[in-house]
């Protein structure tokens, strides 16, 4: 199953070289604390899975996906559609509710027709991807596919540091974060 999302250093192309890895420890749980585009989570598919990201956006479509979002707000290739109402509705809720199928159907719209698949929110938390330059974009209204899959599946936004780990965990974290990754699961987890 291909990711959703464009995500700019997507891993998909590691996943040949995981999947060795992960055939002989597939009965363990994947945890991914930096999970960003899921293309690692979707390529191996483990059964259960903890998917971190510290953007809460991320996570809220993600949630949805697990429900089989089906979208419904407008969606074109159009600058002005991009930066007068989307990206002003997904500040909006921002501020207000993120939670909610509205902001994970904005967070796809804006994720599909920004520049390179880039997220990136300001320090006030403000979506700051300028508009993308494609000819052609095809977007999705459902994502039921991704239901059964995503069912057994935990998501959570946090500090990648707070995620609380089992034992027997298969934890996969790319570089430059595995170093990072590595001495936090040394002083919580004896690793061998």
């Amino acid at each position: 199953m291909s990711p959703p999302l464009k995500w700019a250093g997507g891993k998909r192309w590691q996943i040949p070289h995981l999947r060795k890895y992960w055939e002989r420890e597939n009965h363990r749980r994947l945890v991914e604390p930096f999970c960003g585009g899921l293309a690692v989570a979707l390529g191996l598919q483990p059964e259960r899975a903890l998917l971190n990201d510290a953007n809460p956006h991320l996570i809220n479509f993600y949630e949805w996906l697990k429900r089989g979002l089906r979208i419904s707000i407008e969606m074109r290739n159009d600058a002005n559609l991009f930066t007068s109402i989307a990206i002003a509705s997904i500040n909006s809720c921002a501020r207000a509710e993120i939670e909610t199928r509205e902001a994970a159907s904005l967070f796809y719209y804006l994720n599909r027709t920004g520049y390179n698949g880039l997220c990136r929110f300001n320090r006030s938390g403000e979506f700051n991807v300028p508009f993308g330059r494609y000819a052609n974009i095809n977007y999705r209204r459902s994502f039921v596919e991704y239901q059964s899959l995503l069912g057994t599946w935990e998501f959570s936004s946090a500090s990648f540091d707070q995620i609380q780990l089992e034992r027997n965990d298969f934890v996969y974290a790319d570089p430059p974060y595995d170093v990072a990754v590595h001495s936090i699961l040394e002083g919580r987890v004896r690793l061998g």
